[in-house]
């Protein structure tokens, strides 16, 4: 891997059975760069992220993260890289609905044993960039699902990630709420040079990306 790609992924393969998902991808995305998987259902994008974010294990070829060999790491090399290294933003939010605004957006940072000093000012920190200062004790019912989004991006954020990614994150809001958390993904991954993988079938979506990777079965067929 060059100095300059964050995130190097070389002849992925991936089948369930005798159903092959994954031909040969082989991808690299630098740090700061966006980067959207595009492609029609069943073409292998959300597996192609589970593999990249250490979820799912490829058959063969490798995955090379911040200088890390992920698929040479065991179950729980990969929980470690997964917990320190890469944030993930869902179409549902997958909030935890009995905890708040705040604690849901900090457990990122529980996991890694931060202290409670620190959690809170970087949390509140967060809260008021994507535009939530005052809803820290609010539950995720209380909340709309654009509210949730930035939610579930600033809990993605939290830690420092080198990777950011994102399934659909605009997939389950109108139209004006997938613009605000399209644009707010843009300004936070500019602000912190954080490389962003962004699986979508939105046209919108795709704009805010530097590079498409256009996949068809299990293949990239284009790139532009």
């Amino acid at each position: 891997m060059t100095e300059s790609a964050i995130l190097a992924a070389t002849g992925l393969t991936k089948a369930y059975g005798d159903r092959p998902v994954l031909a040969g991808v082989s991808l690299r995305v630098k740090a700061g760069e966006r980067l959207a998987l595009t492609g029609p259902s069943g073409s292998g994008k959300t597996t192609l992220l589970n593999c990249l974010g250490g979820v799912d294990r490829p058959d063969t070829g490798t995955i090379e993260l911040a200088g890390v060999r992920m698929d040479q790491l065991d179950s729980a090399g990969l929980a470690r890289v997964r917990r320190e290294r890469i944030g993930t933003i869902f179409q549902f939010f997958h909030l935890l609905p009995t905890l708040t605004v705040a604690e849901n957006i900090e457990l990122p940072l529980q996991l890694l044993r931060v202290g409670a000093a620190e959690r809170a000012p970087r949390t509140q920190r967060l809260l008021e960039r994507v535009g939530l200062g005052g809803r820290a004790e609010a539950l995720p019912t209380q909340l709309s699902g654009g509210e949730q989004q930035r939610v579930a991006i600033a809990r993605a954020l939290i830690h420092r990630p080198a990777l950011l990614l994102a399934d659909e994150p605009t997939g389950n809001l109108d139209s004006a709420n997938g613009q605000n958390i399209l644009a707010l993904l843009r300004e936070m991954t500019d602000e912190a040079g954080i490389a962003l993988v962004l699986v979508t079938h939105s046209e919108e979506a795709a704009d805010i990306c530097h590079r498409r990777l256009h996949l068809r079965d299990g293949r990239i067929v284009e790139e532009t």
